[in-house]
């Protein structure tokens, strides 16, 4: 039995950064997709990160049968097709109004003055 692997495909955001491999002589390369190794390979290719030493780091191979291979290949390339083609597309209306208003600060309202109590005016001006 031989196993399909492949690099997984870069995403930074997920911790997939590895985009190249070389083990026993073969040099695995994230944008030539699968390859088909012996089932020794394949088992070691499992343990392998994508950080050399790191075992919190995500696996940086994807090892799997030919019917999982498949099924992943179909699966990745229905996410990337659009989620509505153009021919079904929804008219949007626009709005006049801007969607943000001007930045900056805004005016401080004036405070009122505190009023001076009636006792108090009449001692000031009797001094």
């Amino acid at each position: 039995m031989n196993y399909y692997i492949r690099i997984k495909p870069l995403d930074p955001i997920r911790g997939h950064i590895l985009q190249r491999y070389t083990y026993k002589g073969i040099c695995f390369d994230v944008k030539k997709g699968w390859y088909i190794v012996s089932n020794q390979v394949g088992e070691y290719l499992k343990t392998v990160h994508q950080i050399h030493g790191d075992l919190n780091s995500p696996m940086a191979f994807d090892v799997c049968t030919e019917d999982e291979a498949k099924a992943l290949d179909a699966k990745e390339a229905e996410e990337e097709a659009p989620k509505r083609p153009a021919d079904k597309a929804r008219p949007v209306a626009a709005s006049d109004e801007p969607i943000r208003k001007k930045r900056g600060r805004k005016p401080k309202a004036e405070k009122p003055k505190a009023e001076v109590p009636e006792t108090e005016k009449k001692e000031e001006e009797e001094k």
